[in-house]
Formats: C-alpha cells, structure tokens, sequence
C-alpha cells in the first residue's frame, strides 16, 4: 500500500490514524486487563533493583533486536569521531598521543595536532565507549551499556520524588524516549552519560536532605563528577542548581549541622573526576588548568562548525544531520552578542526541546506549570530555565548539553500526567496509552521494516534517528577498503564546493600503526613527503564529494 498517495478532507497524515487506531486498541486492553495486571505490577514497581534491572536491560534488548534492519550505526559527524579518538586513546592507556612528524595532513575537526595529538573533547563520553571497545570490542557497546544505566537511574531518581507506580513509568517513558529509536543511542556524541550523571545528582539531592548518610552524599559527588568529565562548562549550572535546592531543605530540617558531614564522602566521590580532568590537561594541553578545548579555540578560533555555510548542493541531497546543523546554524547572528541575538537564538531554539516530550506528554508539562505546588516545583522550573537560558551563550545547541536535566524533564512528564490523574483519571491514561502507541507504532516499522510495512510511512517519523543519519557513503567507502589488502594510505581531496561538514580526515589514536592513513591532499609535491614517510603502504586517492564517492589508486 502507498501510503504517499493517501487523502483525506480531514487533514490527518495516515500516520495519525495508525497511531489513534493502535492507541484505542491499547486503551481497550487496559481498560479490559488492567484489573487483572494491576497486584502483580503494585508489587514490582515497589521492589527497586528489579524495576532498575529491567529498566536497564529493556532498552538494549530492544536496539538489540532492531539490529536485522538497523545495523551498529557508523559514526558519520565530527563530534563522533572526536569522542571516539579520545576513547580509542584511553584504550592505548594514556590520555594523550605523540604529535605526527607531518600534521599537516592530518589537519580536522575537533583534533589538535600541537603539542599532542588529541580530541579536544573532554573524557565523559570516552571512557564510555572505551569500556564498550575494550570489554566487547565495539565501541557501541559503551552506548548501550551508558543508556541502560540512564534508564535504571531515572527510575531511581524518580523514587525520591514521586511515588514507585509513577517512577516506574517515569523510567518506561524514558525508554521510549531516549532508548532504541533515539539520536543518543544511535550515535558515539554522547547524551546518555550526562543524562544518568544528572539523574545520580537530583536522586541523591532530596535522598540526602531527607537522610544525611554518606552513600547519598557519595552518590550525589559521583553524578557531580560523572558530569563535570562528559559537560564541563553546563556544570555551573548543575552546581548553581544544587545550591539553590539547599537552603530551603536545610531550613526544614531539624538536623541540618549533621548533612555537613556527609559533605567530605561527597568530596572524595568527586576527586577521581578532577583528577582525571587535570591530568588530561596537562597532558594534552601541558597545562593542569587549560583544557583541550580551550586550546583549541586559541589555535583555530571559534570552531568551523559554529560558523554559518550555506549548503551548496541541493538540501535534499544533504544528510539530516547536515540538514539539522544548517537548521540550528540560521539562527546564529554574525558579530558581536546583543540581547536581540541572544532573545532570537532562545527563541529559536524552543523548537527542539521537543526532543524532551513525546506529543502526548505537552498536555503535562502545562499540567505541571499550571499546578505547581511548592518551593520544589519551582526549584524544577528554575533549573531548567537555568540550563536552558546558560546554553543560550553558546552559539551552537545540542540536545546532550542539557543532558544532564533529562531526568527533571521526566519529572515534569511524570508529576503533570500525576496531577491530571487527580483531576481526570481517564486523561492520565489516555495520554499513557497514546505515548505507548507511538513508541510501538515507529518500533514496530523499524522491526518489520522491509516485511510489508506501508510505503512511503517512514516520510512521517519526524524525531527518531535510527540510522537515518547513517553514512551511506562513508559505509560504502569503509566496504571498498576493506576488500583491498596490507597497509593503505588514503589522500582525500574535495571539490571546490565541498560542503565543510562532510570531513573525512579522521585517524586512529596510533595512526603509525593504524591499517588505514587518512590523509588531507595537500597536492603532488607535498603529498611526496608523505608517501615517502609510508613507503610501504598502498597509496589511494579518495574523491568523496563525488556521487557516488570516487576511490582510485593514487597517481603520482
């Protein structure tokens, strides 16, 4: 069936009415089934290392059984490769590469080439793909692994603010939000990592006023820590945050003097992350203060990817990320920052906070704000306007920088639908059901993609990136050299309209003794000196702006 070619006067994309007819059968069921399931689901949702292993595991069962259609995704933007240096790296067991005796052919994004050969990235995300790549020998591995412990934590965190049932459907939504169809678990930039930091932070924030015992305060230094190595600058946030929340709870509590004392367990929690910070500094950079990414900006300036490009070849031809990074890029304003820049980028921005909500869940989140309730309610919405309004300075936006308030986001989903069940038990459920329904409507045309799914119905997913960004080329490319023997060498030389995105140049931390040189062409008399410094590896010349991308042997 085309489903391309269907119309209606009403105006609904045939997408809509799957989805309302998936969602009538599913509020059939519970209504009908509900009062059988409902003893058995009161007693787990209460029993808290059984929900947080399922909430764990679920996720990756789930991406795992996707995999038939939607293969381990390939890294295909720079902020992937840059994270993926860093962590093939730690593998090496150090924090730093050995500068190239040629880095000028080995000139990308993100990487610095003086004094050492290094992402500028910090080691968060990293350390995550590390485990992944050393343990199973994928990195992706390390992706699924950080998203099923963000979803066990949101659960976790959501016990110390609402009650197990509602907790518990906290850490489902989470799933269906940021798990197998999700941007964060099908690509290496990171999201997950910062998200499960934030949600050890606000778990142990309320865990610890309630109970000033030293693992709360442990905990809450780890997320702390665990977020200042994945999101540095979006850290002051997080600490103005925490102490915002403090005054009031230590007001309240009789026992206030004795959540002091926690204070150094917390302290101690957060000291293996400084350190590795300042031992990556001063690796990479020779200086414990300044990080990679400073220095990057005093060499290169402001980075490539923050300034503005218009596309010059056809927006259709674009990958969507690509598509997306133009997108967000029209909202930056040449020049110096003003306050009308600042208010249009906010603006601007709005559109992709989105990314936080399933549909449904944007008749709760005006639930919440219309019923707050208390100091802590506004604590919330304080927070996230706070983080919302920091990354604002930043000229660039990325749904991981505000990574680390996801588990607030499904606070608000999770208190609002609450709320509305006080009010209107049936819209509560009606909007449980509806989220269900578009979480299985697009996981099943994943599923059964190819085996009589409707044509033309993926044009109408408009937010879940499994494998759409996916690198046709870069994957046809990768099969190519692979079926060419021994060592390579591979020159890459771009057209005149290279779109500045599209990098190729990305090496291995020990790029000596990497099978695969990747090389900027940098012309025949430069190029000689390369050559000469792999005599005896097979030399070829890459074209990837070529459609399809033209790989050849190398003439010299």
């Amino acid at each position: 069936m085309n489903f391309e070619s269907f119309h209606n006067t009403i105006g609904l994309a045939p997408v809509d009415l799957i989805e309302i007819g998936l969602a009538a059968l599913l509020l059939f069921c519970a209504f009908v089934w509900g009062p059988w399931i409902q003893p058995f689901a009161v007693r787990f949702m209460a029993r808290t290392l059984p929900c947080m292993i399922f909430l764990a595991a679920l996720p990756i069962a789930l991406r795992l059984l996707l995999l038939p259609h939607h293969a381990v995704p390939a890294p295909g933007i720079y902020d992937e490769f840059g994270h993926l240096l860093v962590a093939d790296t730690l593998r090496h067991l150090r924090l730093a590469n050995p500068p190239h005796p040629l880095p000028q052919f080995f000139e990308t994004f993100f990487v610095l080439q003086r004094p050492t050969y290094s992402s500028i990235y910090p080691l968060g995300q990293g350390i995550a793909l590390a485990i992944g790549w050393t343990i199973f020998g994928l990195p992706w591995v390390g992706v699924l692994l950080s998203t099923g412990a963000f979803c066990a934590l949101a659960y976790w965190m959501l016990r110390a603010w609402i009650t197990p049932g509602w907790a518990l459907l906290g850490g489902l939504l989470a799933v269906m939000e940021f798990g197998p169809l999700s941007m964060w678990m099908n690509s290496y930039w990171g999201g997950s990592f910062a998200a499960a930091a934030g949600c050890l932070v606000y778990g142990a924030l309320p865990r610890l006023m309630r109970h000033p015992r030293k693992r709360y305060a442990g905990l809450l230094g780890l997320g702390i820590g665990a977020h200042l190595l994945t999101r540095p600058y979006e850290s002051i946030f997080l600490l103005v945050s925490i102490a915002l929340f403090l005054p009031p709870a230590l007001k309240r509590s009789k026992h206030w003097r004795l959540a002091l004392r926690p204070m150094l367990a917390m302290a101690v929690a957060m000291l293996p992350a400084i350190t590795l910070i300042l031992l990556q500094n001063h690796s990479v950079t020779g200086s414990w203060t300044t990080l990679p990414y400073s220095l990057s900006q005093y060499q290169y300036g402001v980075p490539a990817s923050l300034t503005l490009q218009r596309p010059v070849i056809p927006h259709n031809e674009l990958t969507p990320q690509q598509a997306l990074d133009y997108r967000m890029q029209r909202s930056f304003q040449s020049g110096p920052e003003t306050i009308g820049s600042y208010l249009l980028r906010l603006e601007y921005r709005v559109r992709f906070y989105r990314f936080f909500f399933l549909p449904p869940l944007y008749l709760a989140l005006a639930a919440f704000v219309v019923m707050v309730r208390g100091y802590r309610d506004v604590w919330v919405i304080l927070t996230l306007l706070l983080f919302a309004l920091g990354v604002n300075f930043f000229p660039a936006f990325q749904f991981h920088y505000l990574a680390g308030v996801t588990g607030l986001f499904l606070f608000v989903s999770v208190a609002g639908l609450e709320r509305l069940s006080r009010w209107r038990s049936e819209v509560a459920v009606i909007l449980v059901v509806l989220c269900v329904a578009q979480f299985l409507l697009w996981y099943g045309m994943h599923a059964f993609e190819g085996q009589g799914t409707p044509v033309g119905l993926a044009s109408f997913e408009t937010w879940d990136v499994i494998n759409h960004g996916n690198p046709e080329r870069r994957i046809k490319v990768k099969h190519q050299l692979a079926n060419i023997s021994g060592k390579l060498l591979v020159f890459v030389r771009y057209s005149p309209h290279h779109i500045f995105q599209d990098e190729w140049v990305y090496n291995a931390a020990d790029i000596d003794n990497a099978r695969i040189v990747w090389a900027r062409d940098l012309g025949p008399e430069e190029d000689r000196k390369l050559i000469a410094y792999y005599p005896r590896r097979t030399v070829l010349l890459l074209e990837p702006d070529e459609r399809p991308p033209d790989l050849e042997a190398y003439d010299q």
